[in-house]
């Protein structure tokens, strides 16, 4: 006959429960914490400026692209860093009247929002 005792496995067994709650509870907390955003918005009557954390790029070594409220920034191949992102803004940017700094590695773009262009027609009543 076989006999065994079943104190030391519920001890270990309450153990690993307890560390699976922990793990879960971690996991739930990271997880659920907000994402370090990666630029800074902020937005007036006329333009949106967006700031990005760039260290160690020249300005030479990036490139902005902006079509209709897309925008996108990248990285050249020779750049010391990789970065590439695109952001979609809720209006369309007139590039014409838009600029962009690079200064103490940081990108700041003043893009300048395009005035919404009506294309009502109106009907004569006959």
């Amino acid at each position: 006959m076989f006999f065994a005792s079943t104190s030391p496995a519920l001890v270990r067994r309450s153990a690993h429960v307890n560390a699976l709650r922990s793990l879960d509870r971690l996991l739930d907390e990271q997880l659920s914490a907000p994402r370090h955003k990666s630029y800074r918005l902020t937005q007036d009557e006329q333009s949106y400026t967006l700031s990005f954390d760039v260290p160690g790029i020249a300005k030479e070594q990036l490139s902005i692209g902006i079509e209709g409220s897309v925008v996108r920034i990248e990285s050249q191949a020779d750049a010391p860093r990789s970065y590439k992102a695109a952001y979609e803004l809720p209006q369309d940017i007139d590039v014409s009247a838009s600029d962009a700094k690079l200064e103490n590695g940081v990108l700041t773009l003043k893009l300048a929002k395009k005035a919404p262009v009506s294309n009502v027609t109106k009907l004569a009543i006959n």
